[in-house]
C-alpha cells in the first residue's frame, strides 16, 4: 500500500530547447505542506502544470490515492480536488471581484450565493475583500487574496501555490501561512512552490529541491538552515550584496515636491504632498503595506497617469512633471513597473524585440530608421549571459520565460542601458535565492556607477539590505527619509502602521 497522498514517478518532460524535466520522482504526505524549492527555470513550474492538467509529460505517471491519473485539463484536475493560484494572476481587469470569481467556478451558482461563500471564505481565512471593486484598482496583494479565494471557493483537496508571498508584506504573508496551517489541519494539502528560504523553515514540513530539471533531494524541512538550503538548491554559496555611500554625490539629481493627485475613486488611494530628494548615485527606498499609494505614485514617477497632478517634479534642474513616459526616457530616466509579463514585457514579442521597448537615445540598433536586427540579437544575447537568464535563445517569447528569468531578463535590460535614474517597483519579486543576489548587487553596482535609483518594494529585507535611504508610504502619505545604516526597526514597523508623523 502506498503511504503517500501523491506519488510522482519518473516524470520526463523536453521542450523543443531544453528538458524542462528529467525523470522527476518525489512524494507529498497527506495534511502537509509540501514545499517545491529550486532556481527560476529548475523545473518546478512544470512539474506542477502537470500535475494541474496544463501540460502532458512525455513519460512518467502520477499517482493520487494510489490511482494513477492524466488530467487533459485543469477542470479535470479541480474536479478531483486540486486546486491552484498562480504566481501571475489570470484575473480580468476590468471586471469586479466578483465576477472574477464566478468565472472560474465550475458550478452553476447565482451571484448572491456567490458573495455569500465569498465573504465567508473571506472571514474564515482573513482574506477580506471589495468584492465589487474592479480588478484593475486592487494592489497586488488584493489580487493575491482573490485568486486564493477562487481556488478555495472550489473546496479543493490540494493545493498548488506558486510564490504566494512574492508580492505579500510581511504581515500579510504571515496571515497567509496561519491560513494554510488552517487548511492542513482541516487535512488539505499544500504543494507549495517558494523562493524564499526562511518559508520553507519556518513553515513547511518537507521540501523538495530541484535543479536543472533534475530532483537533488527531499527531506524534512525541520533542522535545515538557509544556508544549507541555498547551497542544495544552488550547488554554491550565495554572497550577499554589501552598500556603501562612497558613491554618493551631494548634488541632488530628482525632486518631488509636493506631489498631491485626487482620485475621486474609493478603490484608489489619493496622494497627499509627496516630497522627497534623490541624490547622484543614491539608491532612495519607499516601503509600505500594500495599497497605500504606491502604484498611485509610481505611475506618476513614470509618467502613466499626469493628469490633474498638483505638485512638481524636478530632473536634473528641470521640470519634468508632465511629460510623458517616452520623454521621460530621452531624459535617461528607466521604469521597471510590478507587472513584467505584459507591463514591462509583450508576451507575444521575442526577447530581441523586448529589448526595443525600453532603449534610451544614441543605441546603434539602427541607421536611417531601418534596423539592424543582427546588432539587436548579439546584444540581447549577451544580456542573457550577462544576467545569467535561462533562456535557449534571444528568439524565446517572453510570455515562455519562467517569472524569475523574465525578471533578471527585464532588471537587466535597464540596468544595461546605465541610466541616469532607475524606478523599480519590487525588484525582486518572484525569484530565487540566487538571482535575488544578483539582482540586487547589480542594483547596488549601479549605483555605485553614478546612477540613482527609486525603489518601491513591500519587502523590507530588501530595502534594508541595499538603500541609502527609507520612506513610508502610508495612505497616501510619504515619510521624512530615515538614514537605513541607522535605521530603528520597530520605528519602522510603526511607521508601516500609519505612525508616520
Amino acid at each position: 500500500m502506498n503511504p503517500y497522498l501523491i506519488t510522482i514517478d519518473k516524470i520526463f518532460k523536453r521542450y523543443p530547447d531544453v528538458v524542462a524535466n528529467n525523470n522527476v520522482s518525489f512524494n507529498i504526505r497527506k495534511g502537509k505542506i509540501h514545499a517545491l524549492l529550486g532556481e527560476n527555470g529548475a523545473g518546478k513550474s512544470t512539474i506542477v502544470k502537470i500535475l494541474y492538467g496544463l501540460v502532458t509529460p512525455d513519460s512518467g505517471s502520477i499517482l493520487l490515492n494510489n490511482r494513477v491519473i492524466k488530467f487533459k485539463t485543469p477542470s479535470e484536475a479541480r474536479s478531483n480536488g486540486i486546486g491552484m493560484v498562480f504566481q501571475h494572476f489570470s484575473l480580468f481587469e476590468s471586471l469586479t471581484v466578483s465576477e472574477n470569481l464566478i468565472l472560474g467556478l465550475e458550478e452553476r451558482i447565482s451571484f448572491k450565493k456567490l458573495k455569500e461563500k465569498a465573504i465567508e471564505i473571506s472571514k474564515k481565512y482573513d482574506l477580506l475583500l471589495d468584492l465589487d471593486s474592479p480588478i484593475s484598482n486592487l494592489s497586488a496583494g488584493e489580487k493575491q487574496s482573490v485568486e486564493i479565494v477562487r481556488a478555495l471557493l472550489q473546496e479543493p483537496k490540494i493545493l498548488i501555490m506558486d510564490e504566494p508571498t512574492s508580492v505579500l508584506t510581511p504581515i500579510e504573508s504571515e496571515v497567509l501561512f496561519k491560513n494554510l496551517k488552517k487548511l492542513t489541519d482541516e487535512g488539505k494539502t499544500i504543494l507549495y512552490i517558494t523562493h524564499k528560504l526562511d518559508e520553507v523553515i519556518k513553515n513547511c514540513d518537507e521540501v523538495t529541491i530541484m535543479r536543472n530539471g533534475n530532483v537533488i533531494t527531499t527531506c524534512s524541512a525541520e533542522g535545515e538552515t538557509k544556508e544549507t538550503l541555498a547551497i542544495k538548491m544552488l550547488g554554491y554559496r550565495v554572497n550577499s550584496p554589501i552598500t556603501d555611500y562612497s558613491s554618493i554625490n551631494e548634488e541632488v539629481l530628482f525632486q518631488a515636491i509636493n506631489l498631491s493627485k485626487s482620485f475621486n475613486d474609493p478603490f484608489l488611494t489619493d496622494l497627499k504632498n509627496v516630497s522627497f530628494n534623490v541624490r547622484r548615485g543614491e539608491i532612495f527606498g519607499i516601503a509600505g503595506v500594500a495599497g497605500n499609494g504606491q502604484k498611485e505614485l509610481m505611475e506618476l514617477l513614470t509618467g502613466e497617469n499626469i493628469t490633474n497632478t498638483q505638485g512638481k517634479i524636478i530632473f536634473e534642474n528641470e521640470e519634468i512633471t508632465k511629460l510623458s513616459t517616452k520623454n521621460r526616457r530621452k531624459l535617461s530616466i528607466g521604469f521597471v513597473p510590478e507587472d513584467r509579463l505584459g507591463h514591462s514585457a509583450v508576451p507575444e514579442l521575442s526577447l530581441s524585440e523586448n529589448i526595443l521597448l525600453s532603449q534610451f537615445l544614441g543605441n546603434d540598433f539602427s541607421k536611417m530608421g531601418i534596423l539592424n536586427f543582427k546588432k539587436i540579437d548579439l546584444y540581447t544575447k549577451n544580456l542573457i549571459k550577462k544576467f545569467n537568464v535561462k533562456s535557449p535563445s534571444e528568439k524565446v517569447f517572453a510570455k515562455n520565460l519562467s517569472g524569475g528569468n523574465l525578471q533578471k531578463f527585464v532588471i537587466g535590460r535597464e540596468v544595461n542601458s546605465k541610466p541616469k535614474l532607475l524606478i523599480i517597483f519590487q525588484p525582486t519579486w518572484g525569484v530565487d535565492t540566487g538571482a535575488e543576489s544578483f539582482i540586487r548587487q547589480s542594483l547596488i553596482k549601479l549605483s555605485k556607477e553614478g546612477s540613482s535609483l527609486i525603489i518601491i518594494s513591500q519587502d523590507l529585507d530588501e530595502l534594508i539590505e541595499i538603500t541609502h535611504h527609507i520612506s513610508v508610504i502610508s495612505n497616501g502619505i510619504l515619510s521624512k527619509p530615515l538614514e537605513t545604516k541607522n535605521l530603528d526597526i520597530k520605528k519602522l514597523g510603526m511607521m508601516m502602521g500609519g505612525s508616520i508623523d
